[in-house]
């Protein structure tokens, strides 16, 4: 069975997504104790701050789109945006990578990071 790859932007979207909707679940919660208010309270607040950072997240995410990168996905013909070395499309999930190196090599997210890459230029 093939892996099913994601794209950053939307794995990170998907989080923030899930923070709104933990947010909402904290806080109704919260209205099962009206008797004692201070517990009701801190579901409350422990709500509102689910959500504060669910917005704190989509502004970051927001403006790192921004940066990103557009690109032609080969497979599907749509506009995508990649982040970092190696990505996949938004749309088919088809990996994509803008370093020339790294064609035709097997898809894996550690290409990315700061570690690999100062390795890989040890080595040349």
């Amino acid at each position: 069975m093939a892996l099913k790859y994601s794209n950053k932007i939307n794995k990170i979207r998907s989080v923030a997504l899930g923070l709104i909707f933990a947010g909402m679940i904290i806080m109704y919660i919260g209205l099962f104790f009206r008797e004692t208010e201070w517990l009701m309270l801190i579901f409350m607040f422990l709500g509102i701050v689910a959500i504060g950072l669910s917005t704190v997240i989509y502004f970051w995410i927001g403006m790192l789109s921004t940066k990103a990168v557009p690109v032609e996905c080969p497979e599907c013909g749509k506009q995508t945006k990649m982040l970092g070395r190696v990505d996949a499309c938004m749309f088919c999930k088809q990996p994509l990578t803008l370093d020339r190196n790294l064609e035709g090599k097997e898809f894996d997210e550690k290409y990315n990071s700061k570690k690999y890459t100062s390795e890989e230029q040890k080595e040349s």
